[in-house]
């Protein structure tokens, strides 16, 4: 029923010879919007029954497109006739691909999350069966095999894109996350970083706050509190800002000034003296000194008549 090929599926025709002509080019189509292995991923896991219904799902929703199509065009044919402006827009469609998701960092599902839609959306799939078909070809390890099991027991688990979206939450977001990223937030230090990357804490920290953000005026007083003593906090101390990023461009011009001034007193060497030629004075305190040491040496010597 399927060929695997490099890790890739290939569906085939004699696999699906249930399926008429006509439903046959409709998965073509699927194929081509979604991909090849999320489509042979819903074929697998669907009944003969549900194939039907999704195709035919698919194509209600492709017709309803080209009634919204056939539509607009109506209407700019009416626009036309008046002497009015036309403008014919057609729907672009950009197939992105998105990184898989693995479960290795602590904050990545939401910003999983944010490329998955952006995905969805340029696709332009409307189709919750298809967003959720989508979504599972994207999880990889342990998740894919999560959701795999679920489906297998109920395939009606995961109705919605929401649906999906919770059950991960909870499954595989650590317990009480936001309250360890705002911990985290709150008692952040630069230490040994730059003020750049500190920065980028900062906002990766506060990114990962959703359910109930951190305000702008909090991140101010938490970021000019983490930095390190000196030149940098002291200047941030003078100013007023309102807004964390103006706040943030501010310390990075001065840390650079910083830096560059540092750079060049470390690079300055002072000239050296023009050596003079002619007698060189001398010290008479050391020349008495030795003379002393060697009379002192001559006293104390004694003669053994080797």
């Amino acid at each position: 029923m399927l060929d695997v090929e490099d890790d890739s599926f290939h569906v085939t025709r004699e696999g699906y010879s249930h399926l008429s002509d006509s439903e046959w080019e409709v998965v073509g189509r699927m194929s081509v919007l979604m991909g090849e292995p999320a489509i042979s991923g819903m074929l697998e896991s669907l009944s003969r029954d549900q194939q039907h219904a999704a195709i035919n799902k698919f194509l209600q929703g492709e017709l309803a497109v080209e009634r919204q199509k056939i539509a607009l065009l109506q209407q700019q044919g009416s626009h036309q006739s008046m002497g009015g402006p036309t403008h014919m827009r057609r729907p672009e469609t950009l197939k992105i691909d998105i990184s898989r998701y693995k479960g290795t960092d602590e904050y990545s599902l939401l910003r999983w999350f944010v490329e998955l839609d952006d995905a969805i959306r340029l696709r332009h799939i409307e189709c919750d069966e298809m967003q959720v078909t989508f979504s599972l070809s994207n999880l990889t390890g342990r998740e894919k095999t999560w959701a795999l099991g679920l489906k297998l027991h109920d395939p009606n688990v995961f109705e919605s894109l929401v649906i999906l979206k919770s059950r991960l939450k909870e499954t595989f977001e650590p317990p009480r996350a936001e309250f360890r990223a705002r911990s985290a937030l709150l008692r952040l230090k630069q230490g040994k970083r730059d003020v750049q990357a500190y920065a980028q804490h900062l906002r990766y920290l506060a990114s990962s706050v959703t359910d109930n953000p951190v305000d702008d005026h909090t991140l101010i007083n938490v970021f000019i509190y983490g930095l390190v003593d000196g030149p940098v906090k002291t200047y941030m101390f003078r100013e007023d800002f309102h807004t964390l990023e103006r706040e943030i461009a501010y310390a990075e011009q001065e840390d650079f000034s910083l830096t560059q001034s540092q750079a060049n007193a470390s690079n300055y060497r002072p000239t050296k003296r023009q050596e003079t030629r002619g007698p060189k004075p001398t010290d008479l305190c050391y020349i008495e000194i030795e003379n002393s040491r060697s009379l002192s040496h001559k006293r104390t010597a004694r003669c053994h008549r080797c």
